[in-house]
């Protein structure tokens, strides 16, 4: 039975919990933190694109996903300056999710450069990848069979517990 009603949002939601739950398996976040920071490091990676490719990435999301990548999104205001180096890239990263919770933002966006890899195109990732600095393409790592299988474990992992009654 549908939870929604709707067969279109019951997809999205599905599929906005596996992203989520790979964020969270990657560097150990509660549900809520993995939203926000998939919402932090999708904005910063869709302000410091060129705009054509900033929306075709955006319509390869899943659609409550394309919701926290579109928000706050002002297309002509876009910024002029674009990052030349690792570190101007994750500082407003870093500073949104300070105001979250403490945690290394370089490790917080290489998890949600992860699961883009895992799930959106392929040669879109490698446009968008392409298109940032080569500090922070440098730490785009590949996702490998072998990071697959362990997120897959983790995740699987989770559910058991979850199936138990013993995760909130």
């Amino acid at each position: 039975m549908s939870a929604t009603g709707l067969d279109v949002f019951d997809k999205t939601l599905q599929t906005t919990h596996i992203w989520l739950d790979e964020v969270m398996a990657e560097i150990g976040l509660d549900r809520q933190v993995a939203w926000r920071v998939l919402g932090v490091v999708l904005r910063a990676i869709r302000d410091r694109i060129p705009l054509e490719l900033a929306v075709h990435l955006g319509s390869q999301l899943p659609l409550l996903i394309r919701g926290i990548y579109y928000d706050q999104w002002h297309a002509p205001g876009r910024m002029d300056e674009k990052p030349r180096s690792l570190d101007e890239f994750l500082e407003p990263i870093s500073e949104q999710l300070a105001q979250i919770r403490p945690m290394n933002a370089c490790n917080a966006t290489q998890a949600v450069f992860r699961v883009l890899s895992r799930h959106v195109n392929p040669g879109q990732i490698d446009k968008v990848r392409q298109s940032l600095p080569g500090e922070v393409q440098a730490i785009w790592l590949p996702v490998t069979p072998d990071t697959q299988v362990e997120v897959e474990r983790v995740i699987t992992q989770s559910d058991e517990v979850a199936a138990g009654g013993r995760r909130a």
